[in-house]
């Protein structure tokens, strides 16, 4: 079986040593219907994802913690969850409305900037979708192959146009979307070109342009907001893992060994960006001013700065799986040692 991720392997080690005994006293049940369980310290545990719900900072991760802070990350508490798989990522359309993808199909959504959440697709449900939607001898296997299977295949990623448009992706193909807020789902495998049904990681909206990527150099692109997608050649056949859609237009993926590229029109040429720090590449973000920041599985952050990348002067970082810059303050990263905050004073 391929890892849905990089970090796939060791956050299941991780996890034991960070939950410590608190794990042994999880009760037994099925994750998808058991909320997650209440700790103490939430901002430490393993997160993987956070976001910004207006003044409100919203982060999840491991057994379905969702971590919220209404101070810029100087204190935390947790929010309940319905769920305590691993939750991979977060995304909100405005101050209130926001969704969190996951592990065994999971989509939860909120209406109250992530106080509370709402269930609304796992992993049963997604293969029933998918058989009723086949057309096809081969939907119709894929289909059936994951109601064998069971609600064992993670979302990745997601996008959310609004309050109502969601589109979440992830492991072996999954794609769903979602116009009602996640009240309905419609598969959109056949929609994407991805005939070996490689894993989708990365998503990213500009306007109607969406772009998506994954394993072994997969993208994908649309310029009518979902409605067609078009195979885009890749630079680099490794799989990307983190990406960016700039403001200016420019697209920006990396992955495997260091490996970033950057495309200034649109997918059709790409130019690698020298990189000093030859490990995957685990998480991306644009900052407040419209720069780019990234960071490596060894722990170091990054700055994209002309074409090349050059690190902070900041003390690396345990295994970082999300970055959120905060406008005019810190740079929060997320990984195995929780939220970490970087001085503000080593971005510049």
């Amino acid at each position: 079986m391929r890892l849905p991720r990089p970090l796939a392997a060791a956050l299941l080690v991780t996890t034991l040593a960070v939950a410590g005994p608190s794990l042994a006293q999880t009760p037994v049940g099925d994750a998808l219907q058991r909320p997650a369980l209440a700790v103490k310290a939430p901002q430490r545990a393993v997160l993987l994802a956070a976001a910004q719900a207006g003044a409100r900072i919203v982060a999840v991760g491991e057994r379905g913690i969702v971590a919220l802070s209404d101070d810029r990350g100087a204190s935390w508490r947790q929010a309940p969850s319905p769920v305590s798989v691993t939750l991979t990522m977060v995304r909100f359309a405005d101050e209130q409305h926001g969704v969190a993808v996951g592990h065994g199909g999971t989509v939860l959504t909120t209406d109250d900037a992530g106080a509370s959440w709402r269930l609304r697709l796992n992993g049963r449900g997604l293969a029933e979708l998918a058989k009723a939607a086949a057309t096809t001898p081969a939907a119709q296997q894929d289909a059936d192959r994951l109601l064998a299977d069971g609600p064992d295949k993670p979302f990745l990623d997601v996008l959310q146009w609004d309050a109502k448009r969601l589109l979440a992706v992830g492991a072996y193909g999954l794609a769903f979307y979602s116009a009602n807020g996640g009240e309905s789902w419609t598969p959109w495998m056949d929609r994407l070109p991805n005939p070996k049904a490689l894993h989708w990681y990365v998503a990213r909206r500009g306007g109607n342009t969406l772009l998506l990527a994954g394993e072994q150099g997969l993208l994908a692109r649309s310029d009518d907001g979902g409605q067609t997608f078009q195979t885009m050649n890749s630079p680099y056949k490794g799989s990307w893992f983190a990406g960016e859609l700039r403001a200016d237009g420019q697209a920006v993926l990396a992955g495997l060994r260091g490996n970033v590229w950057r495309s200034t029109d649109g997918g059709a040429q790409w130019t690698q960006l020298a990189s000093p720090v030859p490990a995957t590449i685990t998480a991306m973000a644009v900052d407040a001013k419209g720069g780019l920041l990234l960071a490596s599985q060894a722990g170091v952050v990054l700055r994209l700065q002309g074409d090349a990348l050059l690190p902070l002067k900041a003390p690396p970082v345990p295994m970082p799986s999300a970055l959120l810059p905060l406008q005019d303050g810190p740079l929060l990263t997320l990984g195995v040692a929780g939220v970490v905050s970087v001085d503000a004073g080593a971005l510049q």
